[in-house]
């Protein structure tokens, strides 16, 4: 049985709830990403940190809300909840209009994910990356097939698709 994971949309989703989560806010500079990003797991355990995997992973979210979201426009803001107690778990959120191609990427996602199980590789390599309307040549949309997989304790959108809320367990980490 083929089980196809989803961008979804959940206002009221727990992952949503920054009680007890630290905060902080950056400027939309796109050129400071990664810098963001280490700054924030400077407080991140060892164990969590799985050879620069959650980095990554924490980049490419802030990368999206400042270009996708806030079309790099240095006076916008990003918004940061972090938590590392148990697991990582972030908030993230732009003052953009939000992921409206949320829709046709679940679609591109679930024919990519049929052709693999059906072992055909003509159609999967078809799709082989996104590309949507506000796509450019860096774009591909493999970051968040990616991050559907990483983000094993979820990985959820706000009714205005512009703040998403995501957690990933460890192995051992206790899942209250």
């Amino acid at each position: 049985m083929l089980i196809i994971r989803k961008l979804l949309i959940d206002e009221y989703n727990e992952l949503f709830d920054n009680q007890g989560m630290k905060y902080i806010e950056y400027p939309g500079d796109y050129s400071r990403v990664r810098k963001f990003a280490v700054d924030i797991l400077k407080e991140c355990p060892e164990e969590f940190l799985e050879d620069n995997l959650l980095e990554q992973q924490l980049s490419e979210l802030i990368k999206n809300g400042i270009k996708h979201g806030n079309k790099k426009d240095s006076s916008k803001k990003i918004k940061i909840w972090y938590d590392f107690r148990n697991r990582a778990r972030f908030i993230v959120e732009d003052e953009g209009e939000g992921f409206r191609e949320l829709e046709r990427w679940n679609s591109f996602y679930r024919k990519r994910q049929e052709a693999l199980h059906n072992n055909d590789f003509d159609a999967f390599l078809e799709l082989a990356s996104y590309r949507g309307p506000g796509s450019d040549e860096d774009d591909g949309g493999n970051s968040l097939i990616a991050a559907l997989e990483y983000w094993n304790g979820g990985m959820i959108y706000n009714k205005g698709r512009n703040k998403i809320g995501v957690q990933r367990w460890f192995q051992g980490g206790s899942r209250k």
